[in-house]
C-alpha cells in the first residue's frame, strides 16, 4: 500500500550502482539526455511490469541499464522495484511497476530521474487499483531515493497507465501529464493535480508526448493526447493543449477527429524551426463527415504515418499534411494487414542534419514466413519533412534477418514494439536501442544499432542480464523510457 506523500528533494540513497560498471571517473562529462547517473553517457529505463517481484505475480520493476563506453548492457544494469529502500510503496500482487516510464530533470540538479507509473497500486485512503506515479531522483554512482508524484484519487482510476514529462507550465520545473483511466491529469512541478479531460475511453491508455506546437517556438512545450471515446459510439481524438496562465490548467487548441492511434512523437522533420506532430498506426475511427483524418485511406494499410506540420502561428499547425506507409515510394517492406507500423515512434536528430528523423516500428512486421517478427524502419527528415517534393520517402529498415544484426527473424518476435534513442556510447552520434518483447519465447530483448547503423549492433536479453526468472514472459523491451 502506498500512504499519500508530497513531492520533496531527496537526499542520495543509492539504490544500487551498476552491477558491473566500470569505475574510472570520467572528467567533467557533457550531460547526456537520459543520463541517470551523471557519468556523460545515456542510459536507457526498461519497464517491466509483468514480472513477478518477491514471489508477487505482476508486481513489476524497471530496469536501468547503464550507457558506457561499449554502450549498453556492458556496464551493468539496476533494478529498480518497490522492495528497494527509498521507493515508496511495496510489492503486490498486479501492481505493475514500470507500466510507463518516463525520464525528465524533476529536480533541476542535472541528471536524469525516472517518473514511474504503477497503474494497479493499491492506495490508503483512495482504494484498489487507484494507481500512483512515482520518482526515482539520478544520482551520481547510481540512483538516489524515491517520492510519490501522485495517487489516484479512488478506486480504478488507475493512474500511471502512461507519462509524459516536461515543463509545459513555463515555471522552470518540470511537470508530468498522466495517463488514467478515462482521464489525463496534469500535475505541475510546484501545484496541485489538475484534471485535462475525462471522456469514458473503454479501458484504454491515453497516448502522450510533448513538444513545442503551438507555433509560438518560445521552446515551451504543449502536450499532445490521441484517444478513443467510447460514449454515445467509438470515436477517437487527437488535442493539442497548452498552458494558460490566466485559467492555471491547460487549454485545448487544436483538434482532429476520428484519428486513431497508437504513438505520437513530436520533431521538426523538416527543419523550419517548428516542431511537427507525428501520428503513428493512424486509422480512421468512426466517421462523421470528416475526410481522411489520417491521409489517403490507401496509406492506412498495415499501419500509415500521418504527420501535421507546425507553423508560425497556432491555428495554422497542422494545415500542410503528409501520410506515408511501407507502400510509399522509398519507405522499405511492403504494406501488409496486421504490420501495424507506426505502433512505437520516437523521434531525433539521427544524422546531424539539423532535422529531426523518425523511428518507426511495425512488431507485426512479417519477414519472410515469419509472422509478426517484427521490424523496426529510420525514416530521414529532408526539406520537405519525412517524404521529399515528389512524395518519396528516405529510410533504411532494421530486423532480425538484417545483415549485421545479430539473432533470427521468428514468430511473434515482435521486434520494434517500443524505440528509444541516446548516445549510449557518449561518441557523438546517436544510437537507436529497438524493444523485441517476444523474443525467446516472451522473455524478450533489445537491439542496439550504435549511429543508427546494423555494422556492430548487439543485444541483450535477460539472461545476459542476469536478470530473475530470465525465461519466464518478462516481455523485456516491451516499454522503453525516452526524453
Amino acid at each position: 500500500m502506498v500512504v499519500p506523500v508530497a513531492i520533496a528533494a531527496t537526499a542520495v540513497l543509492p539504490l544500487g550502482a551498476p552491477a558491473t560498471a566500470a569505475t574510472q571517473a570520467v572528467a567533467s562529462p557533457r550531460v547526456s539526455a537520459s543520463d541517470v547517473n551523471g557519468d556523460g553517457f545515456a542510459d536507457l529505463a526498461v519497464g517491466v511490469p509483468d514480472a513477478t517481484v518477491d514471489g508477487k505475480a505482476r508486481a513489476g520493476y524497471v530496469d536501468v541499464v547503464w550507457g558506457g563506453p561499449k554502450g549498453l548492457g556492458k556496464s551493468g544494469d539496476t533494478r529498480v522495484t518497490q522492495a528497494l529502500p527509498g521507493v515508496p510503496g511495496t510489492p503486490e500482487k498486479g501492481d505493475r511497476f514500470g507500466a510507463a516510464v518516463s525520464t525528465a530533470d524533476m529536480n533541476g540538479d542535472g541528471r536524469t530521474d525516472l517518473v514511474v507509473g504503477v497503474p494497479g497500486e493499491d492506495v490508503n485512503g483512495s482504494g484498489a487499483d487507484a494507481g500512483t506515479v512515482v520518482v526515482i531522483h539520478g544520482a551520481r554512482g547510481g540512483l538516489g531515493t524515491g517520492a510519490t508524484v501522485v495517487n489516484g484519487p479512488s478506486s480504478s482510476t488507475a493512474y500511471g497507465t502512461s507519462l509524459a514529462a516536461a515543463d509545459l507550465t513555463d515555471d522552470g520545473r518540470t511537470d508530468v501529464a498522466i495517463g488514467a483511466r478515462d482521464s489525463v491529469v496534469l500535475k505541475p512541478g510546484g501545484g496541485s493535480a489538475t484534471t485535462v479531460f475525462t471522456g469514458a475511453m473503454g479501458g484504454r491508455a491515453p497516448v502522450l508526448a510533448t513538444g513545442d506546437l503551438d507555433g509560438s517556438d518560445d521552446g515551451v512545450p504543449e502536450l499532445a493526447t490521441g484517444y478513443w471515446s467510447t460514449t454515445p459510439f467509438t470515436q477517437s481524438h487527437v488535442r493539442l493543449w497548452s498552458w494558460s496562465p490566466e485559467e492555471k490548467s491547460l487549454a485545448n487548441f487544436w483538434n482532429t477527429d476520428n484519428a486513431g492511434v497508437s504513438a505520437l512523437a513530436a520533431g521538426d522533420f523538416d527543419g523550419d524551426g517548428h516542431d511537427d506532430l507525428a501520428l503513428g498506426e493512424c486509422r480512421e475511427i468512426a466517421d462523421e463527415n470528416i475526410d481522411d483524418p489520417c491521409g489517403p485511406e490507401e496509406r492506412a494499410l498495415g499501419g500509415g504515418i500521418h504527420v501535421h506540420y507546425g507553423a508560425g502561428i497556432p491555428w495554422n499547425f497542422g494545415y500542410r499534411q503528409q501520410t506515408l506507409n511501407q507502400d510509399t515510394p522509398g519507405v522499405r517492406g511492403t504494406a501488409e494487414s496486421d504490420d501495424h507500423f507506426g505502433a512505437a515512434l520516437t523521434a531525433a536528430d539521427v544524422n546531424g542534419d539539423g532535422r529531426d528523423d523518425l523511428i518507426a516500428g511495425a512488431p507485426g512486421e512479417a519477414i519472410g514466413d515469419r509472422a509478426g517478427a517484427g521490424a523496426a524502419t529510420l525514416l530521414l527528415g529532408g526539406p520537405k519533412g519525412l517524404l521529399d517534393a515528389g512524395g518519396t520517402g528516405h529510410s533504411v529498415a532494421f530486423h532480425q534477418n538484417t545483415p549485421g544484426v545479430p539473432g533470427a527473424a521468428e514468430p511473434g518476435d515482435a521486434f520494434g514494439s517500443a524505440v528509444a534513442t541516446g548516445d549510449y556510447d557518449h561518441n557523438g552520434t546517436t544510437d537507436i536501442a529497438i524493444g523485441s518483447p517476444g523474443e525467446n519465447s516472451g522473455s524478450g530483448g533489445i537491439w542496439v544499432l550504435p549511429g543508427a547503423s546494423a555494422v556492430g549492433s548487439y543485444d541483450f536479453t535477460p539472461g545476459k542480464l542476469g536478470l530473475p526468472s530470465p525465461s519466464s514472459a518478462l516481455k523485456y523491451g516491451g516499454i522503453l523510457g525516452n526524453p
